[in-house]
C-alpha cells in the first residue's frame, strides 16, 4: 500500500495497524497524521512501547501515558487509584486518538491493560473506550520481553487486538535503503529465504574498512559486550573518573526486581569527554530517554554537565524512579544520575534509529529478529562493518512470518475496500466532527498558522544568538532589538551555558578589568550561602564605581 492511501484510511477514523519493512516510512505517515489531527484540534496521544521509540515520535511511553506502569494486569483498585490522579484523568478522558508506535515490543498483557484503562476512563465498553487506535510497527523487529514463548507475547495475539477490528495498512515503498543489495537482503530475511549471494555479501562486509573521519556506532546483542567497549573507551580518557552511586529505599524484594527495569546502573562512572545517553524522560529538565551527548563539565554541586547532539547543554542532576501502590504511596524508590555510557549500545536500544555508519557484532545473537533490526538501521552495505554473525541472526520468528503474510493479505483487501477517495474524505470530515474538532478550512488554516508559529517561535536567547553569529556588537544588538545592553549581556551568559562552543571572544573585556574584578568575585563567592544569588553591588562598591554594573556583569562571563 502507498503512504498516501494509508494516510487517507487513517483520516477516515478507522482503527489501523500500520506496518511494513524498515524504511518504508511508517513514522513519516504517523507524523503527517498527527499534524493533520492537531491542525483540526483533535486530541491525540502519541506514545510508543519503549522510551527510545518515544523519542523519535516526540511522545511518551504507553506505560507512562496510560498509567499502567510496569503492571501487566489492572485491577479495580488500580483503576480507582488512577482515577484520583488529576493528570491521568484529564488526558485519558479527553483523548480521541491513541497512537502506539513500535507495537511489536508491547506485551499482549500490556495492550489488554491499556484497553481496560481506556474503557474505564471513557465509561465505554467498546474497544479502547471507543476512540480511534493506531498501532504501528513491524513484528520482524524485536519481540516484547517476557518469560513465555515468543508466540504468547505478541500484541496481535491479544483479545484487545482482535476487539479493535483493525484495518491493516502494509506499506511497500522503500525510503531508507538506497542500496538494492541491502534492501534485497532485508526482504529475504523477512521471507526466510536468504540466498547464498546475500550470505556472501554479509561475509564480505566483515572486511569493510570504514571511513576514518566518521566514528561508527557500535552495536552488540549483549550488554556485557557493550559494557566492555564503553569501559575501554572510558579508560582511554586521561581525565579523572567521577563516580555516582545510587541510593534506594523501600521493600527489598520489590527493589530487587525494580532495579532490573531501571537502566541507570547502581554505580555510574564518567569522565569529561565521555559519550553518554540519558535513560529517563524528563522534558522539563530538557532531556528524554535516548538523548545522546558528551560530558563536558560538572555543575557546582558535582553533577555531570552534558552537551547534547543538538548543541544544548543539560545538567544531569540525580533523578528518581519509584514503584507505587494503589494509593500512590512509594513502595520502592531508586535515585541515580539518569545516564549510561554510549560509545556502544545494544541492538535493542538501536531500534528506531537510522545510522550513517556502524560496526555490528551479531556473532552472539540469541533472539530472532536481532539481526534484522541491526542491519535495517543502515542505509547501505558500504557503511557496514559486520564483526560476525550466526544463523540465529538471520532468522525470524515462525509465528511472525505467518502473521506477516496474513497482514499482507488483509492490506490488499483494505486497498480495494477503501479505494473510493471521495467516500474517505466524507468519512474524514465526519470523524473530525465526532471528535469535536474543526472542519472549516479558514478555521483550520488560522489554527494551523497559530500552532506552527508557536512551535517554530524562537526563544529570545536564540534570536540574540543569531545576531552574535552575524558578528554584531552588544550595542548594535541592543539597538536593533530595542533592549537594554544589560539584557543582551544576560542573554550572552545564558547562551554561553547552552552553547559552550559559541564564539564570544570579541566581547571579552580588557585584561586589566578582569584582573581587578576576579579577586573580589572569588572573595565574594566564599561568603555566599548555599542557594544565595550573587549580587553585583558589593563588587561595584569595592571597585568604587570604576566599572559599571554592565561591565562587571560581562566580566563575570569570562571568569
Amino acid at each position: 500500500m502507498k503512504q498516501s492511501q494509508a494516510l487517507e484510511i487513517l483520516k477516515s477514523g478507522q482503527n489501523v495497524f500500520l506496518t511494513g519493512s524498515a524504511g518504508t516510512g511508517k513514522t513519516y505517515v504517523l507524523n503527517e497524521y498527527i499534524s493533520y489531527l492537531k491542525a483540526r484540534k483533535v486530541p491525540v496521544a502519541v506514545t510508543a512501547s519503549t522510551g527510545i521509540a518515544a523519542t523519535h515520535m516526540n511522545g511518551m511511553t504507553i506505560h507512562s501515558w496510560s498509567g499502567i506502569g510496569i503492571k501487566d494486569v489492572i485491577t479495580s483498585s488500580n483503576l480507582a487509584s488512577m482515577k484520583s490522579k488529576k493528570y491521568l484523568k484529564e488526558h485519558l478522558e479527553k483523548v480521541q486518538v491513541l497512537i502506539i508506535d513500535e507495537i511489536s515490543m508491547l506485551h499482549l498483557n500490556q495492550l489488554n491493560a491499556v484497553n481496560t484503562v481506556l474503557k474505564y476512563f471513557k465509561n465505554n465498553e467498546s474497544a479502547f473506550g471507543g476512540i480511534q487506535v493506531v498501532f504501528s510497527g513491524d513484528f520482524f523487529q524485536l519481540p516484547p520481553i517476557g518469560y513465555e514463548p515468543i508466540g504468547q507475547r505478541f500484541a496481535f495475539m491479544s483479545p484487545a487486538w482482535v476487539e479493535s477490528e483493525l484495518s491493516v495498512c502494509y506499506l511497500t515503498e522503500q525510503y531508507r535503503q538506497d542500496d538494492n543489495d541491502l534492501n534485497e537482503i532485508l526482504n529475504q530475511v523477512r521471507s526466510a529465504s536468504l540466498s547464498n549471494n546475500s550470505k556472501k555479501l554479509l561475509r564480505d562486509a566483515q572486511h569493510t574498512e570504514l571511513n576514518n573521519n566518521v566514528t561508527p556506532t557500535k552495536l552488540y546483542t549483549h550488554n556485557i559486550d557493550v559494557d566492555r567497549i564503553n569501559i575501554e573507551h572510558l579508560d582511554s580518557l586521561k581525565q579523572k573518573t567521577k563516580k555516582f552511586k545510587a541510593t534506594t529505599k523501600g521493600n527489598p524484594k520489590i527493589l530487587e526486581v525494580f532495579k532490573k527495569s531501571v537502566q541507570a546502573a547502581e554505580l555510574i562512572e564518567v569522565k569529561i569527554g565521555a559519550k553518554v545517553m540519558f535513560v529517563k524522560n524528563n522534558p522539563e529538565a530538557g532531556y528524554i530517554n535516548g538523548s545522546l551527548g558528551e560530558v563536558i563539565d560538572y555543575s557546582d554541586v558535582g553533577f555531570p554537565v552534558v552537551k547534547l547532539l543538538n548543541g544544548k547543554v543539560i545538567i544531569a542532576n540525580q533523578d528518581t524512579w519509584s514503584v507505587e501502590d494503589d494509593g500512590g504511596k512509594a513502595l520502592a524508590t531508586y535515585n541515580q544520575v539518569p545516564l549510561r555510557l554510549a560509545w556502544a549500545i545494544t541492538v535493542h536500544k538501536s531500534q528506531g534509529m537510522t545510522l550513517d555508519s556502524a560496526e555490528i557484532d551479531l556473532s552472539k545473537t540469541f533472539e530472532r529478529g536481532q539481526g534484522y533490526v541491526a542491519l535495517s538501521r543502515l542505509k547501505n552495505l558500504a557503511n557496514l562493518k559486520l564483526l560476525g554473525f550466526n544463523d540465529t541472526a538471520l532468522r525470524v520468528d515462525a509465528l511472525a512470518l505467518k502473521a506477516d503474510k496474513r497482514f499482507q493479505e488483509l492490506s490488499a483487501t483494505a486497498e480495494k475496500e477503501y479505494s473510493d477517495s471521495k467516500e474517505l474524505t466524507r468519512q474524514a470530515k465526519s470523524f473530525v466532527e465526532y471528535c469535536g474538532g474543526i472542519t472549516d478550512p479558514s478555521e483550520i488554516e488560522k489554527h494551523e498558522k497559530k500552532r506552527k508559529d508557536k512551535v517554530s517561535k524562537k526563544s529570545t536567547y536564540d534570536i540574540t544568538k543569531e545576531y552574535v553569529e552575524k558578528g554584531l556588537s552588544i550595542s548594535e544588538i541592543s539597538l536593533d532589538r530595542g533592549m537594554a545592553s544589560s539584557t543582551i549581556i544576560t542573554h550572552l551568559i545564558k547562551l554561553h551555558s547552552q552553547y559552550p562552543d559559541l564564539d564570544l571572544k570579541r566581547f571579552k573585556p580588557k585584561e586589566e578589568q578582569i584582573k581587578k574584578v576576579k579577586p573580589i568575585y572569588k572573595k565574594l563567592l566564599k561568603t555566599l550561602k548555599e542557594g544565595e544569588p550573587l549580587r553585583l553591588s558589593p563588587i561595584f562598591k569595592e571597585l568604587k564605581g570604576e566599572y559599571s554594573f554592565e561591565e562587571i556583569k560581562l566580566t563575570l562571563l569570562f571568569l
